[in-house]
């Protein structure tokens, strides 16, 4: 069983989920019509390039993958280990990634895949901040594992056996949040094109920003008690 979670937890999650479903979508609905937040399908289709001979794509789905494990690999340097903890830089690693976004989107709008590198980098620079509470894995660039852990809840649940409700309800509101995130990028698109992005990239500074408040006046309140 998970321990009640705290708010930035569950409240910071679903906006970042919401944040990386918006990313996603835009990937689909832009000039190359694919993923940008989890890479099991640009693994298929790097291994389709490979089959094909096809050089271009090659470079530009192994480009893809390489800049999420970097973003991976920055995401795991700034905040030191797989635990979700107050008092961790998750204001800086937001930061970062809100500035990936930003450089992305002029390029994105040129139809320039290193638009797309980039917004893959700060993708996998968010799901690695975002790791695990209390037992929980705490994912948002990607809903695998999410259906998956409440696909075998249900059939506990069926089953007679004991469910853990506070990680339900913790996966249930990250999944909405990912398809509401992907909703608000399908109704913005037709107007904004690959500026769409332009929206995650500010949400995503202003989540980090959240954070530091937040985590300055949790210290605060515990020097004064």
């Amino acid at each position: 069983m998970i321990a009640k979670l705290p708010r930035w937890v569950l409240y910071g999650g679903v906006v970042l989920a919401f944040i990386a479903g918006m990313i996603n979508a835009a990937g689909y609905l832009g000039f190359r019509h694919q993923a940008i937040t989890h890479m099991t399908g640009t693994t298929s289709l790097l291994g389709i390039a490979a089959a094909d001979g096809d050089a271009g794509n090659l470079l530009h789905f192994g480009m893809v993958l390489l800049t999420f494990f970097a973003g991976c690999a920055l995401g795991g340097f700034i905040t030191g280990d797989s635990a979700l903890r107050l008092g961790r830089r998750y204001g800086v690693a937001l930061a970062i990634e809100s500035g990936l976004l930003f450089v992305a989107v002029p390029l994105l709008h040129r139809q320039i895949d290193a638009g797309l590198w980039l917004a893959a980098s700060a993708s996998g620079l968010q799901n690695a901040i975002a790791a695990t509470y209390s037992g929980a894995v705490v994912r948002t660039s990607h809903m695998s594992g999410i259906v998956t852990d409440l696909g075998t809840f249900l059939g506990q649940w069926l089953r007679g056996a004991g469910v853990d409700l506070r990680r339900v309800r913790l996966y249930g509101a990250l999944f909405v949040g990912f398809l509401c995130g992907g909703v608000a990028s399908a109704l913005a698109f037709p107007h904004w094109q690959e500026r769409t992005l332009l929206a995650p990239a500010v949400l995503t500074g202003l989540v980090g920003i959240a954070y530091v408040i937040y985590r300055h006046r949790h210290v605060t309140r515990a020097l004064e008690g």
